[in-house]
C-alpha cells in the first residue's frame, strides 16, 4: 500500500497513511483540528502537552486542538500510521454528537489502546477511510468523514466501558523533563534560557540540553517558541490586540524577532490568523 495524503482546500480535513523505516512527523506540531493518530504497527515515544509516553501497536492517540505534540525516536523506528485532522465543526453536524462524542471535548488528549477485537472494527474503518482516499469516487471527502466520525464514537465507547490505565514513561529522565516542560508551559510569557532551567531544576545544561531533545523532540529554543507561538495564535484569533502587543504578552522582546520566528513555525505571517481565522494543513516533509 502506497503513501497516502489528502487534504481538503479549508485544511479541516487531513488525511495521512505511512509506512515508515525512519522517525517522521509533520512540520506543524499544533494545530486547529482535532488529531486522530492511529499506530497500525511498531512502538513509538509520544510528546503531548508537557510530557512523553510510549505509544504501541493498536493505540489510538486523539489530540485536541493546539496543544503541542510530537513524536520521538524509538528503538524500533519501523513502524505504520494513519493520521487524520477533523476540524471540531465537522464532527459535530449531526444532532447529538457534542454529546456522544464529550469525552473527546473535555480532554487536551486521550490514548486509547484497542484489544485484538476492538481493533477488528477499528482497522476496518482506518482502511474504509483509506480506500475512499485512494478511490476518490463521487462524495468520498464526506464518505471519510463518516467513517471517521463512527471511529471517533468507537474510541467514546471504549473510553466509556474500559478502566483507562495511565501510560508509563520511558524512564525517570523523562519524568524530569516531565517537570521542566510544566514549568516552561505555565511561564512562557517570562525570560528563559537554558542556564536559568538549568539551575533551577539543579542539573547541567548540557544535561538539559541533551535530554529535553531526546524526550520531547524538539531543542529547548524550539519548544519555548513553539509554545509562545501556539499562545500568540490563539490570541490572533481570539482577540482583538495589536500584534505588538501580543508578541510582547507572549514573551517576545523584538516584533521583528516574533514575525520570523512565528512564519518558521506556523507557515504564515501572524495578521494571516486574524484574517483568515481558519485551520492550517500540516506541511509534509
Amino acid at each position: 500500500m502506497e503513501d497516502l495524503h489528502f487534504h481538503n482546500d479549508t485544511g479541516t480535513f487531513i488525511v495521512s497513511h505511512r509506512k515508515a523505516l525512519s522517525h517522521h512527523m509533520p512540520d506543524s506540531h499544533f494545530h486547529s483540528t482535532y488529531e486522530i493518530y492511529y499506530l497500525m504497527s511498531g512502538k513509538r515515544e509520544f510528546f503531548i502537552k508537557d510530557r512523553t509516553m510510549v505509544i504501541r501497536e493498536g493505540d489510538l492517540v486523539i489530540i485536541a486542538p493546539n496543544i503541542l505534540h510530537r513524536t520521538t525516536n524509538a528503538e524500533m523506528p519501523k513502524h505504520e500510521r494513519f493520521i487524520v485532522n477533523m476540524h471540531e465543526q465537522d464532527m459535530m453536524t449531526a444532532g447529538g454528537y457534542n454529546e456522544i462524542l464529550q469525552p473527546l471535548f473535555e480532554k487536551d488528549y486521550l490514548i486509547v489502546p484497542c484489544s485484538l477485537q476492538d481493533r477488528l472494527s477499528v482497522d476496518a474503518l482506518v482502511h474504509g477511510v483509506i480506500q475512499e482516499m485512494q478511490e476518490r469516487k463521487p462524495g468520498f471527502e464526506m464518505y471519510a468523514q463518516t467513517l471517521v466520525l463512527q471511529l471517533l464514537i468507537t474510541c467514546c465507547r471504549l473510553l466509556r466501558h474500559n478502566t483507562m490505565e495511565p501510560l508509563e514513561s520511558p524512564s525517570p529522565m523523562h519524568e524530569r523533563i516531565s517537570e521542566i516542560v510544566q514549568y516552561i508551559n505555565s511561564r512562557y510569557m517570562d525570560e528563559l534560557s537554558l542556564n536559568l532551567l538549568a539551575d533551577t531544576f539543579y542539573v547541567s545544561p548540557y544535561y538539559l540540553s541533551r535530554f529535553f531533545k531526546e524526550a520531547t523532540g524538539f531543542t529547548f529554543v524550539e519548544y519555548v517558541n513553539s509554545v509562545r507561538i501556539k499562545e500568540a495564535k490563539k490570541l490572533l484569533e481570539r482577540s482583538t490586540l495589536k500584534v505588538n502587543l501580543i508578541a510582547k504578552k507572549v514573551g517576545f522582546g523584538s516584533i521583528t524577532h516574533f514575525g520570523r520566528v512565528f512564519k518558521a513555525v506556523t507557515g504564515h505571517a501572524p495578521l494571516y490568523y486574524r484574517k483568515a481565522k481558519e485551520p492550517v494543513q500540516p506541511v509534509e516533509r
